[in-house]
Formats: structure tokens, C-alpha cells, sequence
């Protein structure tokens, strides 16, 4: 469609494709007026989608049960996504039951406020038991049980779409399945595999993935499950 410039020019840009696709989708999110977000004035529906994940940890010998219940936002629509709406937390436990009760709340109420609420996920994950943490099968260490709480959000979150899985490159699975094999053909006789049979049993644990995955390989620290290493 012709349009008529009755200003002066005093700039331009070449657009290239993914320019024009981002302003076309501009456009056309402007032009749904009625879309609905997520925000603390809508009222809770009679029907909420949710889903229960279970944690046992060694240091109690009851597991906690996480529910999260999520809203479904322009139902039937072009725009219909799915946002967690709240959060509970039950477990035979009473230990910890007055600061899971404030946590379930405030994490809830940030919900329902709408917005990204993904940093949620980070913030738990940062925060350490001074009593010291504990490993989970596979060899990953949970430095709180906070920290698993956040664990069990981040995995909702990736399954409802609100987060992208950090998925490793073919080039990268490549490298790291060749560097595996060869640290098991140099230490075939003395390597003994932990008791998930994914990693040396005396895997130092990388600080970037949580996993006791570090081997010294070629004079450098290198992790087996996310090729972090110090030599680059």
C-alpha cells in the first residue's frame, strides 16, 4: 500500500528479514486490543491445569510434594498461552512448614502479578543451606532445598514454554562424547563409574552445571556434561 511522505526525510534504515518480521508482528500484536496477560486483577477461573512434582531429599525422610497450577490466557485463540497462576507445597514434614507456607505465598502472589516472573527461578537456585547442601541422583548438588523448590519451577516453566532449555550444540555433543572416550581408553584399568553409570566415580563437581562431571584431561579440568573448562 502507497503511503505519502509529507515530512522531511531525515533518516533510514534498510530493513532486513528479521526486521521486517519483528515490526510485522509489532503490528500485529497492536491490533489485538483485547488480548489478555496475566495480571493480579484477573479473577481466579473455576478450572486451573496443574501439575505435581515430587522432591526427596537425604535429609528428611519425607519428600515434598510441589503443585503448581497455571491459567490458561486467550483460550482457543492464536494467542492462547499457559502462566503459572500459583504455587503449593505439602509434605508430613512440619519441619519447615511455616517458611514453605510464606514461600508458596510470595512466589504465588509474583504469579499473579504478571510479567516475567522467570527470574524467580535464578534467585532460588542462588540460595545456600550453611548446614551444606546434598547430591541428587545423576551426580548434581542442590545447595539448599530451596534451591531444588527453584529446580522444580524452572522445570515447570520449561514445560509450559515460559523457558527455553540451554540445549548443547551437535558440535559440542560430538566433542564431549569423543573426550569421554577417551578418558575411559586412558583409564580403562583404574576408572571405576559412578553408581548412575554416567560419570568417573571420582568426577570432581563443575561449577558451572552442578554435576560431578570434572576430569583432568591433557593437563586441563574439563566437565564430561557441559565441556565447561579452565583452558578454554
Amino acid at each position: 500500500m502507497a503511503q505519502k511522505i509529507d515530512k522531511k526525510i531525515i533518516s533510514y534504515k534498510v530493513l532486513n528479514e528479521d526486521d521486517k518480521a519483528a515490526a510485522t508482528q509489532a503490528i500485529a500484536d497492536a491490533q489485538v486490543v483485547d488480548k489478555e496477560s496475566m495480571n493480579e486483577n484477573l479473577s481466579r477461573p473455576e478450572i486451573l491445569y496443574g501439575s505435581t512434582y515430587k522432591i526427596k531429599t537425604p535429609q528428611s525422610e519425607h519428600a515434598l510434594y510441589i503443585t503448581i497450577n497455571d491459567m490458561i490466557l486467550n483460550e482457543g485463540t492464536e494467542h492462547e498461552e499457559r502462566r503459572p497462576y500459583e504455587v503449593f507445597i505439602n509434605s508430613k514434614n512440619m519441619e519447615h512448614f511455616q517458611w514453605v507456607l510464606a514461600l508458596t505465598r510470595v512466589i504465588s502472589a509474583v504469579f499473579r502479578k504478571g510479567g516475567d516472573a522467570c527470574f524467580l527461578v535464578e534467585e532460588l537456585k542462588a540460595v545456600f543451606d550453611p548446614k551444606g547442601g546434598y547430591f541428587k541422583k545423576g551426580g548434581v548438588f542442590m545447595p539448599s532445598l530451596v534451591a531444588e523448590i527453584g529446580c522444580a519451577i524452572e522445570s515447570h516453566m520449561k514445560r509450559i514454554g515460559m523457558l527455553k532449555d540451554r540445549e548443547l550444540g551437535d558440535h559440542h555433543k560430538k566433542f564431549l562424547d569423543a573426550k569421554r572416550k577417551e578418558f575411559e581408553a586412558m583409564h580403562a584399568d583404574s576408572a571405576e563409574i559412578d553408581e548412575n553409570g554416567e560419570f568417573p566415580a571420582k568426577a570432581l563437581l563443575c561449577g558451572k552445571c552442578q554435576t560431578k562431571a570434572v576430569v583432568l584431561m591433557d593437563g586441563c579440568m574439563t566437565c564430561l556434561n557441559c565441556g565447561e573448562s579452565k583452558c578454554g
